[in-house]
């Protein structure tokens, strides 16, 4: 009892925890703080072998210095790492030094009906799961934790983003899951925790298969062999994008997307093994309805969100509806198809350019994806759009006067602004952008009965149907058919604007 001193097995580093003989009990590991709460020191509560002390001393010195030394390396270990800094040891015990969580990612409220988890670390499965959400649910969220949905398409980006990374440097999770992510819808925010179990392909295998939920098909349908077997799948890179697929779909869907109708075996385990194995199907398949939510079967707090016919997978739009096919359709049983961590991030960005703010207050959402109608409605409320919809479509220069569409749109509302990475095609909205680079350089408005473009700090940006040249702090009109060139420079963009709900 009291405050302990332990010593890194690293360098001459020294730490302090204070135990008072209760301390937060995980699977694998006791967690105590230190006295001044920076970090924690998670002790193992198994005696860790030569192969286990020889990962975590990789992860806390080679891996850790090649994000932090790295480009946005403080993006990723404020951000979207909680990465182990030391390894100590105690009475023959290994334990791990790891920051401590960032204050966004304990409960303020918790519960709308009581207290009870009120300051408990905000684990990424109460934002999976719809019940949660239900309003007439005894144990749901209050609503100020819950966010709206635009929220948690940047928490499906900071997911991919920590997925990219790990595969980047030749890491894999290995156990991804909604319970080694922390989320917070308010602040868009999510960040990977528990990252002591990563797979170094060759020289540190998985010591587990993974979370139910999210174990690839692959990995469950070959359990049963022994781990030396050729034909026995082992978490890896593949299979952590399975897990991400997943965690998206659940996030912006609160839906399982294998969790279906259709019974295989009659034995509740046998079924679960085949149903998320080697019979898996993706619940919304477009020609094979067999594994249907049943909605007689499904619990009250969760109608809302698993009825596939009122909310399909396709109003999260044209980008992630053709990832999700690949993932829970090509993908499913054939590991090589699925997207990888970048595809998803950048499919997620340019959704949230099509995102529009519903007009409803009273909506849960907020925010749904224009579904390419002329007549646009939310599809959480059904409430229809009121007014013109100006909609930009961009396009590069394929070569002299040779303009090709770019399969990317801006949709437009009230303040939407406009940003350097939909100007210029050689600016990549991603997490190496600098300061100058996240500025706004234009915002849209709704000025004088019209849709106006006020420029705010584009030096090239010109009306190509009037042949009119639109200065610094000047604004242009928004009519159907009008083409704005944006830039001059090497992948300056053309837009063309349609007016919907005309």
């Amino acid at each position: 009892m009291g405050v302990i001193t332990v010593k890194s097995i690293i360098n001459d580093s020294t730490y302090q925890y204070v135990d008072n003989g209760n301390p937060k009990s995980g699977t694998a590991k006791n967690v105590y703080f230190s006295p001044d709460k920076k970090y924690v020191v998670a002790i193992f509560k198994d005696k860790q072998d030569f192969n286990q002390k020889e990962r975590l001393t990789k992860i806390v010195t080679q891996y850790y210095n090649a994000i932090k030394t790295k480009e946005a390396g403080d993006y990723y270990l404020e951000e979207i790492y909680r990465w182990p800094t030391d390894v100590i040891e105690i009475e023959g015990k290994t334990g791990l030094i790891v920051p401590i969580y960032n204050s966004k990612f304990f409960f303020k409220k918790g519960y709308a009906t009581s207290d009870l988890i009120q300051g408990e670390e905000k684990n990424g499965k109460w934002f999976a799961a719809s019940k949660f959400r239900n309003k007439l649910f005894p144990l749901r969220l209050d609503e100020s934790e819950l966010g709206n949905w635009l929220g948690y398409f940047q928490i499906c980006v900071n997911l991919a983003r920590g997925v990219k990374k790990m595969h980047q440097m030749g890491l894999s999770h290995s156990d991804l899951s909604y319970n080694n992510v922390l989320v917070d819808p308010v602040t868009k925010s999510a960040c990977m925790i528990d990252l002591d179990g990563l797979v170094v392909p060759g020289l540190f295998a998985a010591e587990v298969i993974g979370t139910a939920d999210f174990i690839a098909p692959e990995v469950l349908a070959t359990k049963h062999l022994g781990r030396t077997d050729p034909n026995r799948k082992l978490p890896n890179r593949l299979t952590d994008l399975h897990a991400l697929a997943c965690l998206i779909y659940m996030y912006l869907l609160h839906r399982h997307p294998l969790k279906g109708g259709k019974v295989h075996d009659l034995d509740t385990e046998k079924d679960d093994l085949l149903s998320m194995g080697e019979k898996a199907l993706f619940i919304e398949h477009p020609t094979d309805a067999t594994n249907r939510p049943k909605m007689n079967q499904i619990s009250k707090w969760d109608t809302y969100w698993a009825d596939v016919n009122k909310l399909p997978y396709t109003l999260t739009g044209p980008y992630l509806k053709e990832l999700f096919n690949l993932a829970f359709i090509k993908g499913l049983h054939n590991p090589s198809e699925r997207p990888n961590a970048d595809m998803w991030e950048q499919a997620l960005l340019k959704t949230t350019d099509l995102m529009q703010p519903c007009s409803n207050t009273a909506c849960e959402q907020k925010w749904y994806v224009f579904d390419n109608t002329t007549t646009p409605k939310c599809p959480f409320c059904g409430t229809p759009h009121k007014g013109t919809l100006p909609v930009l479509d961009l396009y590069h220069q394929f070569k002299p006067s040779v303009w090709h569409p770019e399969n990317h749109r801006l949709m437009v509302y009230n303040n939407q602004y406009l940003f350097q990475w939909h100007v210029n095609r050689n600016i990549t909205r991603n997490e190496r952008l600098t300061p100058a680079q996240k500025e706004p350089v234009g915002y849209f408005t709704f000025y004088n009965n019209a849709w106006v473009l006020v420029n705010q700090k584009l030096t090239g940006l010109k009306d190509l149907t009037e042949d009119k040249m639109i200065g610094i702090n000047e604004m242009v009109i928004l009519t159907n058919g009008k083409k704005l060139l944006l830039s001059k420079e090497d992948g300056g963009r053309v837009v063309v604007i349609t007016m919907a709900n005309q």
